[in-house]
């Protein structure tokens, strides 16, 4: 018999492990098939009783039939997720949106991510992983304490030719400055036949330019509010598209269409902000 679950209905779980990755970013682990088998680049609703529902890119676990989310202390929603401990319970819907697609055409990727921008990313290269081909990653962070997943990405790329670079903006650790001075530099002395893409979106922006001056196609995986994650509420609305619906991922023919690319933002009476 073929169970068919509703993706749509909460599914609640329990958080089997935390995972402190940095003094502001924890992982937690859970059992949840549905999420296990996400693709790289969607995303869960993840509800966190008596607080909010956030949507979170599905991190990749170690443990068979489980997966994790990977937060951010920042806003009301979040650090209440972040002060959630082992056995504690937390509700998940989906996976929902569209992925980072694979070709066989793409023997060079280089991957760019900032920050928890990062999570989707990793589940990316768990595919790259499979495949001969060298994979090139830029890592951005704040400090050298905030760094983020870079031995797991040394780990899960172990048996291919691999290139991790990681910047950090005060110096301490890497090439000072930000993600897109590494991609500048590194334009100038390699070929890529895809650059994939997640983190803040001025951060995107300026991978977006660069890969056009450079002719190299692009998938970047964009982040907006979520109310609903299924397309009614339209809170992630850029241009015409819903980030939850027709995204999270773009390409670049996407990309030039899209005005409000980096521009503008909503907050969460769906106004207008400019960045």
């Amino acid at each position: 018999m073929v169970l068919h679950i509703n993706i749509d209905k909460i599914r609640m779980v329990v958080i089997e492990e935390v995972i402190e990755e940095t003094p502001s970013v924890k992982t937690f682990v859970f059992d949840d098939m549905l999420s296990s088998n996400a693709k790289p680049g969607q995303f869960l609703m993840v509800w966190i009783p008596r607080a909010e529902e956030l949507p979170m890119s599905v991190m990749i676990s170690k443990k068979k039939n489980h997966a994790s989310i990977t937060i951010r202390k920042h806003g009301f929603g979040s650090t209440s997720l972040f002060e959630k401990k082992q056995n504690d319970l937390i509700g998940v819907r989906g996976p929902y949106g569209n992925y980072f697609s694979l070709s066989k055409n793409v023997k060079r990727p280089l991957l760019v991510g900032g920050g928890t921008g990062l999570v989707p990313l990793m589940r990316l290269t768990t595919l790259f992983s499979k495949m001969q081909e060298k994979c090139t990653i830029i890592m951005g962070a704040q400090t050298h304490k905030e760094v983020l997943f870079k031995g797991l990405a040394e780990d899960i790329l172990s048996k291919i030719r691999t290139n991790i670079i990681v910047t950090t903006e005060d110096g301490s650790y890497g090439i000072k400055g930000v993600v897109t001075d590494a991609l500048k530099y590194i334009l100038k002395k390699e070929k890529f036949d895809m650059i994939y893409t997640c983190g803040p979106e001025l951060m995107m922006v300026g991978i977006y330019n660069l890969s056009v001056a450079h002719s190299i196609p692009i998938q970047a995986s964009l982040e907006r509010y979520m109310k609903c994650g299924i397309g009614i509420c339209a809170s992630c609305c850029i241009n015409d598209k819903l980030v939850c619906k027709d995204g999270t991922v773009f390409n670049e023919n996407q990309l030039s269409e899209m005005s409000e690319f980096g521009k503008v933002f909503r907050d969460k009476s769906g106004r207008p902000s400019y960045y």
